[in-house]
Order: C-alpha cells, then sequence, then structure tokens
C-alpha cells in the first residue's frame, strides 16, 4: 500500500484596494458572500500588510475556485 504525499494547502492571491500589496492568503483568510445579483456577490478579507478590510466582487469563475479551494461561504437572501 503506497501513502500519497500530503497536499499542499491552496494559497490565493489578492491585492489590497488600500496599500495595494500583493498577498496570498489561505482559504480560512478569506470569505465568500453569494448574493441574488453579480453587485451583492463578492469576497473579503483583511490585508495582512495594513490591515484593511477589502471587498472584492466575485464572479462565477471566482466564486468557482473560492468554493472549490475551501472558502467559507455565506448565501445572502432577498428580504424582498
Amino acid at each position: 500500500m503506497s501513502l500519497s504525499p500530503p497536499l499542499a494547502p491552496v494559497l490565493f492571491r489578492a491585492a489590497c484596494s488600500e496599500c495595494h500589496a500583493r498577498c496570498e492568503l489561505s482559504a480560512g483568510c478569506l470569505r465568500l458572500a453569494i448574493g441574488a445579483s453579480r453587485r451583492t456577490t463578492f469576497y473579503s478579507f483583511t490585508c495582512p500588510a495594513c490591515g484593511s478590510a477589502v471587498r472584492k466582487p466575485a464572479g462565477a469563475r471566482i466564486v468557482e475556485l473560492l468554493t472549490g479551494g475551501g472558502v467559507r461561504t455565506l448565501r445572502l437572501h432577498s428580504t424582498v
């Protein structure tokens, strides 16, 4: 019986809107919110360089990559 080597953790690359630092973040550092529209679907993280709360839009491909990589997801529901 052969054992597979342990998988390396998935890292995501993102840039801070405030300080423009480019960083690599683990799935645990990111949050994904999926809303009813493109305007309400986004991912967020805290910049490790400056501490700013960063929120960026997430299209279908980003949603697919983040959910596949184990990022915690919140589904937003309309109150209408």
